[in-house]
């Protein structure tokens, strides 16, 4: 008999130290959170109570990474996505965006360029930025699809232009990509190692949302396409442990790991809390079933919002979701741009999004749908009147 999961269940994450639920800047006792992207699930049990007997044991000192560790980091991605990592070509660190940043560091100078598909994670411009490199976009191509929404693709000729200055020394390759929820196919992303090859460019692949595809949608590594990449990635997302502060890069490349080793100890995120350790272990050892669960809950939930949106909301086209939980909004019909609509749906409906021009589009907003389906069902309630009206 298959374990029960209840996503049902609501939790009260106010006042617990969330920065999702208690940032005050957009506030009411009856608002509704679909900004910052992290789940307002419990994660699995058998993470929390790897949690609970390593908070049992009393003692928090520093942290020894485990052979148990790498073992199930590369037992996970070897067994679901025959994609093998050695233990050697791996550097833990705290994040997903402190790698990113260090190996933006480590292999390009300030003043190089650095590409990127726009819209984009918001932290891609950060940690572009803070290095003292310059951000070059390679706009995603917006294609319209038959049921009235949208999805995007490569735009290649774009991405050979600017791969073949020789300025530009590394392509951020989001996979699966967020904001747009696309799902790479292997085909788009061997065209994209060709060209990034040919020109001398260093692909950089956070592949945080991978265990988070829609039915029917497949994450393709882009390590196993490009054995020359860096590749980062965590089971923040899939596991909702986000605050756990935990990540990996895998480089297979001595030399480039050497150098990328280097600035994670200049950047100081060299060392890793034992809850993130202990965390990883059980979620990639214990969790599948759990995370199983989940992809159908969210599956559920992305169903009905398209749902919604195609019957009350049909003046706002939604991308079609391939992976993550993320929903992208195209809100140009309103006549006003996503920082004021944001402001709005607070103000009017208390419900918080995140505008687009945080991802470098304010044409858009984006609604984080993992939460119970009771919740989410009142919160599009409440912004169907509002948006309806403009």
């Amino acid at each position: 008999m298959s374990e029960r999961f209840d996503f049902d269940r609501f939790v009260d994450r106010r006042n617990s130290g969330s920065y999702k639920w208690d940032d005050h800047s957009c506030d009411a006792d009856d608002m509704i959170q679909l900004w910052v992207a992290d789940m307002d699930f419990p994660t699995a049990p058998a993470v929390i109570d790897a949690l609970r007997r390593r908070v049992e044991h009393g003692v928090f000192g520093y942290t020894y990474v485990p052979d148990e560790y790498y073992s199930a980091l590369s037992d996970w991605f070897g067994t679901r996505h025959h994609y093998s990592i050695r233990r050697e070509n791996v550097i833990y660190t705290s994040g997903v965006v402190p790698a990113l940043s260090a190996i933006i560091k480590a292999l390009a100078a300030p003043g190089d360029g650095v590409i990127l598909n726009t819209p984009a994670y918001n932290c891609f411009f950060s940690s572009i930025r803070n290095n003292g490199c310059r951000i070059i976009e390679s706009p995603l191509v917006r294609v319209e699809i038959e049921d009235g929404g949208f999805t995007y693709e490569f735009d290649y000729d774009s991405l050979e232009k600017l791969a073949a200055e020789p300025e530009n020394k590394l392509f951020i390759l989001c996979n699966p990509h967020n904001p747009t929820g696309r799902v790479w196919h292997r085909d788009e992303l061997e065209r994209v190692a060709d060209i990034c090859r040919r020109n001398g460019v260093r692909v950089i692949s956070d592949e945080i949302h991978c265990e988070l595809t829609m039915p029917g949608y497949e994450y393709v590594p882009y390590g196993t396409i490009d054995s020359q990449a860096v590749i980062c990635n965590s089971p923040s997302k899939a596991f909702n442990t986000a605050g756990l502060q935990i990540a990996n890069i895998v480089a297979p490349d001595a030399e480039i790991r050497q150098l990328i080793d280097r600035a994670i100890n200049i950047n100081e995120v060299c060392d890793v809390n034992p809850f993130g350790v202990a965390g990883l272990i059980a979620a990639y050892n214990h969790g599948v079933s759990w995370l199983e669960a989940l992809k159908v809950y969210l599956a559920g939930n992305y169903s009905l919002l398209q749902t919604f949106f195609r019957e009350n909301l049909p003046a706002y086209p939604m991308a079609r979701l391939e992976a993550t939980y993320l929903a992208w909004i195209d809100i140009t019909s309103s006549g006003k741009n996503a920082d004021v609509i944001e402001n709005l749906l607070c103000e009017k409906a208390h419900v918080r999004v995140n505008g687009g021009r945080m991802y470098g589009d304010n044409r858009f907003i984006r609604i984080n749908f993992a939460l119970p389906r009771k919740r989410l069902k009142e919160a599009l309630e409440r912004m169907a009147p509002m948006l309806s009206s403009l």
